[in-house]
């Protein structure tokens, strides 16, 4: 009993103090490397800096990313997140070209890279980014002319990246890894979320991008249908041009009322090659449905944070035959009280070829979480036999139009 009543930390295996250290933040951690010589060897453990989240530190300067990378970042990190300058009083430098070269160097597993509020206009070109990358997401950045443009390599360069490659290669055959793309960006999903200097051509410079599968568009108020509709995957004489590995695209317009609209999504309307699955986000949702049609490939359409009417979705959806899921979020639905004439109207756009669902439902239309609309869930139902439908956290408002 006594033994038991003089037991400290000291007491615990390693491995149950670094799950204790990992429910630790940043700082948190560094500061107990303070305590002894065991915790500071033990706080440097990589199993403790997989996932480094640095958005909630404000006033991290190139300094302390520097301290960071030499003391605690290596092997083991997986996904690093940072806070840039852009909004602070201090301003200066953030990321430079040495300190990514430092990273590329130190951390060859990174896979995710998320930066908030950077200013990367003294960058001159994205390939100055890790090379293990597969996510990249910027919020709230500012971006140079021509940042997403892919420069060839020189044969010298590549020559000797081919040959790096080879030795990772024959050290990886055993547990099944594939090594980074040498021949350009390896990166495979891309978030863009209020980047007021992202423009038609950062857009359409993306198209080099050979393992780019999921864009995301959120807020980027400089894109146009234009840009939109000659960076989408079309079959030319001389094959496929644009993104055409693309398989997702998200794009949101959220921004505050009397803001500029692009209405970027009816660049939609050419036809997109290879494209599954599309998310459309508050003022984009009515033009991207008018273009929906255009998209054969499509599988899976989500719509959210926006007002939609019963009759606008059945007429964008009735020629939407090969979709298989369909999600309305946070949709706010507005719904006119019930006249013959629209029950008639209503329940022609419904009416399927053969076998349709919505004859068997008798009950009252009651408003549920799950089913807040049950005339359009049994209209759609009947268009689209083999379509999920999901519906998250929508409201139905009673309009007098």
């Amino acid at each position: 009993m006594a033994d038991f009543r003089t037991s400290t930390l000291d007491y615990f295996p390693e491995n149950i103090l670094i799950d204790i250290l990992s429910y630790l933040g940043v700082r948190e951690l560094i500061r107990s490397g303070r305590v002894c010589k065991r915790w500071r060897r033990l706080v440097k453990d990589q199993r403790l800096w997989r996932v480094v989240d640095l958005t909630a530190w404000k006033g991290v300067t190139s300094r302390m990313l520097w301290v960071l990378l030499r003391q605690y970042l290596g092997t083991g990190l997986r996904c690093l997140r940072l806070r840039g300058l852009l909004l602070s009083a201090r301003g200066g430098a953030f990321l430079s070209e040495s300190w990514l070269k430092a990273l590329s160097s130190r951390c060859p597993r990174l896979r995710s890279l998320s930066l908030l509020h950077a200013d990367l206009r003294g960058l001159h070109s994205c390939q100055l980014l890790p090379t293990t990358l597969q996510v990249l997401e910027l919020r709230g950045c500012e971006l140079p002319q021509g940042f997403f443009t892919q420069t060839p390599l020189s044969p010298e360069k590549q020559a000797g990246m081919a040959s790096t490659a080879a030795t990772q290669q024959q050290g990886r055959v055993q547990t099944g890894k594939v090594p980074a793309s040498t021949s350009g960006i390896a990166i495979e999903t891309m978030v863009l979320d209020n980047v007021p200097s992202f423009t038609d051509q950062h857009l359409q410079s993306l198209a080099s991008w050979l393992r780019l599968s999921r864009l995301e568009l959120r807020n980027v108020l400089r894109v146009t249908a234009e840009g939109l509709r000659r960076s989408a995957a079309q079959e030319t004489d001389s094959g496929l041009n644009g993104l055409s590995r693309l398989k997702y695209l998200e794009i949101g317009h959220f921004g505050r009322p009397g803001a500029q609209l692009q209405m970027a999504s009816l660049g939609l309307g050419v036809g997109w090659l290879g494209l599954e699955e599309l998310s459309l986000g508050g003022k984009e949702v009515g033009p991207g449905l008018l273009s929906a049609s255009r998209l054969r490939d499509l599988k899976r359409l989500r719509l959210r944070c926006c007002k939609l009417r019963e009759m606008q979705v059945l007429r964008s959806c009735r020629t939407l035959r090969d979709l298989r899921r369909l999600e309305f979020c946070e949709v706010f639905f507005q719904v006119c009280p019930k006249t013959p004439e629209r029950e008639g109207e209503v329940e022609r756009q419904g009416e399927g070829e053969e076998g349709r669902e919505g004859g068997t439902d008798s009950g009252d239309d009651k408003l549920e979480e799950n089913d807040p609309v049950p005339s359009l869930r049994r209209s759609l139902a009947a268009l689209l036999p083999q379509c999920a439908l999901v519906f998250t956290n929508c409201t139905v408002t009673i309009t007098s139009d």
